[in-house]
């Protein structure tokens, strides 16, 4: 599974472990991702969405049809 926000498209960061002597190795600094189904009522259907916490703020805030509406706009299948 692709570590990407359905939402807001956010990805993993990558920078560099730093030892105490100073030595660097790469590492990833993944985003809180939650696999979440929501529930479409005039469809009367669930739909499921891997959402970071911050998408699930953006869901509170406009609502799940808006944001179904916003997806679909952008041509992606739900």
């Amino acid at each position: 599974m692709s570590r990407i926000c359905d939402i807001t498209g956010k990805k993993p960061m990558f920078g560099n472990n730093v030892s105490h002597a100073h030595n660097k190795t790469r590492r990833r600094f993944n985003i809180n991702l939650q696999k979440k189904r929501f529930w479409l009522a005039d469809e009367s259907r669930y739909i499921t969405l891997n959402v970071s916490t911050q998408g699930m703020r953006l869901i509170d805030k406009k609502g799940i049809r808006r944001i179904v509406n916003d997806l679909r706009a952008q041509g992606k299948k739900i």
